[in-house]
């Protein structure tokens, strides 16, 4: 099977929001621009279609008609599917939904819409990784991909990890601009996107 033409069109998307988003976190040019309220109803445009366009195209890899896989090794679940790709997409969708969800809740619902916050969030899951929403949205790829048996969705994943280091550092650059000497400081205690698991205070324990 060929990948159909919303296979395409969602690969085409994930990277056309890519330009999007950069433009959106870059506030103090927009700011300039276009004064501060006018600035800041733009970024929050920009965002927002960026943010819903990025999951939507993402979600359009894992449904789009492509050729499916199967690894029968541990045998099949009683409705038929691999029950070794339903294990790995447990692995993977769990950790990725929880780091998701809490990175959305703990910055808060418009800040992750607009990308915009006052402060640096360095508590809760952002003490232990600097994009837990990226990490989450690469893991969520994996799982689903597995889950749905998406052959050229799993085979995409090297684009979305790209993208989403992509967008991370665009972030980080406009960051460090915003909150300066107090961004850096996180940048060196807190990894990107590869999370810490252990606390300084457990290391001296």
């Amino acid at each position: 099977m060929a990948m159909s033409f919303w296979f395409y069109l969602s690969v085409i998307g994930l990277i056309v929001v890519v330009p999007l988003h950069f433009l959106s976190v870059e506030h103090e040019h927009l700011d300039s621009k276009y004064g501060k309220e006018k600035g800041y109803r733009i970024g929050a445009v920009l965002g927002m279609i960026s943010g819903w366009g990025f999951f939507l195209f993402l979600f359009g890899l894992w449904i789009s008609p492509q050729p499916q896989f199967a690894v029968i090794i541990l045998g099949a679940t009683p409705w038929g599917s691999s029950l070794f790709n339903l294990i790995c997409a447990i692995i993977f969708l769990i950790p990725g939904a929880y780091l998701g969800i809490k990175g959305v809740t703990e910055m808060g619902l418009k800040a992750a819409e607009t990308h915009r916050i006052d402060r640096v969030i360095s508590t809760g899951v952002y003490s232990r990784v600097r994009h837990p929403q990226y990490l989450g949205a690469i893991l969520s790829h994996i799982g689903a991909s597995f889950l749905l048996s998406g052959q050229y969705s799993l085979l995409m994943t090297p684009l979305v990890i790209v993208i989403n280091y992509i967008l991370c550092w665009k972030e980080e650059q406009e960051l460090v601009k915003e909150f300066g000497d107090n961004y850096r400081e996180y940048q060196q205690r807190v990894p990107m996107i590869i999370p810490k698991i252990r606390m300084e205070a457990d290391k001296q324990q």
